[in-house]
């Protein structure tokens, strides 16, 4: 739910404040090249999982001070500590989507742009296997010789702020390599927006 909430907060934000400031300092009509909004989005979204590693270090070092590692037992830590996080990842969200949503349309040929825009959900359920895939092998990266590992069924046990931290340093780079790539690239002329 606070996923849905910092979207729906994040969206007016970013139409009536941030494109309007940045339109000031860009010149750019839309407050922001539809790369850089992307990139914008790259860099929000790993700074949450950085926050979300250090609550979940934090959250640990809790359970090992109160020695409460039975699953069952609560942890004297406040679910809406994640709400930073959640802001975060709802921001990372509009930036990266509304930029990628507009870069396939614009910039695909006119005859293009339904599968170019179709081209551009299919990415993000290919993030979805591809993050399936990476639990899959650090879990059994991680759990071998009998090891709990970073995502167990109790997280009081495993080393779950590890996982955000990898899933950080992939994102940094993945945003570089996103730098390499996006320097490359030469937006239509603008008579064809």
């Amino acid at each position: 739910i606070f996923d849905t909430l910092s979207v729906i907060i994040w969206v007016p934000i970013y139409a009536f404040f941030i494109v309007p400031i940045a339109r000031k300092f860009t010149g750019n009509q839309r407050g922001f090249t539809q790369l850089t909004r992307m990139g914008i989005g790259h860099v929000i979204s790993i700074l949450a999982m950085l926050c979300a590693g250090f609550l979940e270090r934090t959250r640990l070092n809790k359970v090992k001070e109160l020695n409460i590692y039975d699953s069952s037992e609560y942890v004297p830590i406040s679910i809406f500590w994640q709400v930073p996080q959640y802001f975060f990842i709802g921001a990372a969200e509009v930036f990266t989507s509304i930029g990628q949503l507009e870069f396939f349309y614009d910039q695909a040929p006119d005859t293009m742009r339904s599968m170019c825009s179709a081209l551009s959900l299919t990415t993000m359920s290919l993030g979805s296997y591809l993050s399936t895939l990476l639990v899959t092998i650090v879990t059994y990266a991680t759990t071998r010789n009998g090891q709990p590992g970073w995502i167990p069924d109790n997280l009081n046990e495993g080393k779950l702020h590890y996982f955000f931290f990898l899933l950080g340093g992939l994102g940094l780079i993945s945003f570089l390599l996103y730098l390499k790539v996006a320097r490359w690239f030469t937006y239509k002329n603008a008579d064809h927006l």
